[in-house]
């Protein structure tokens, strides 16, 4: 018996051990409320650590979401795409301009779409993503591997999904802009591992 309640503490200890999730969550703090992300980084494991990197790094505090893609604020000739986005751009421009950027990962290799809620990396041309992201409002499969939203046809780094917070992130989307930005930028307190 006694060695039987041994085994059973034992038990108790490693299972209560256990990782509270099977994929990395993370919350963006913000002044308009949080936002929980699960990184997908068994799919998208290059994109998913290096974010996590920024996030140990300490790089997002006291940084904003700037920037806002919508219906009325793009080009009526070009295809429309609806997102919010952040990152350290105007907070920290130094750092972000200094970072090297990542290994490309197309959606083709990681099979995560745009949908609503997904968080990707914003760029340049490949291999230049690091610290800016974007959430998507409603399914962008523009901005997927093939998709008419990239000349080059790579489309974007998606690594994460929204797991609590969408409203949140619609409350960010209808937030006052200016030509695509932010007038005055939404406050991101920090973005910290769950």
């Amino acid at each position: 018996m006694k060695n039987f309640l041994k085994i059973a503490a034992l038990i108790f200890l490693l299972t209560s051990c256990k990782q509270k999730f099977a994929n990395p969550h993370i919350v963006i703090q913000t002044s308009m409320g949080d936002i929980e992300i699960e990184l997908l980084s068994k799919q998208a494991p290059i994109t998913a650590n290096a974010f996590l990197s920024y996030i140990d790094s300490g790089y997002f505090r006291n940084s904003n979401f700037y920037r806002v893609l919508n219906d009325d604020n793009q080009p009526s000739n070009a295809p429309k795409t609806e997102l919010i986005q952040g990152g350290i751009w105007k907070s920290n421009n130094k750092l972000a301009s200094a970072l090297k950027g990542i290994e490309h990962e197309t959606t083709r290799q990681t099979g995560i779409q745009h949908l609503d809620g997904i968080i990707s990396l914003a760029r340049l041309a490949p291999g230049t993503a690091s610290t800016e992201f974007f959430i998507c409002v409603g399914d962008q499969h523009g901005l997927d591997y093939g998709g008419e939203n990239n000349a080059d046809g790579q489309g974007f780094a998606a690594f994460g999904k929204v797991i609590k917070g969408m409203n949140v992130v619609k409350k960010i989307y209808k937030a006052n802009e200016n030509n695509q930005y932010y007038d005055p930028p939404i406050t991101i307190y920090n973005i910290v591992r769950e």
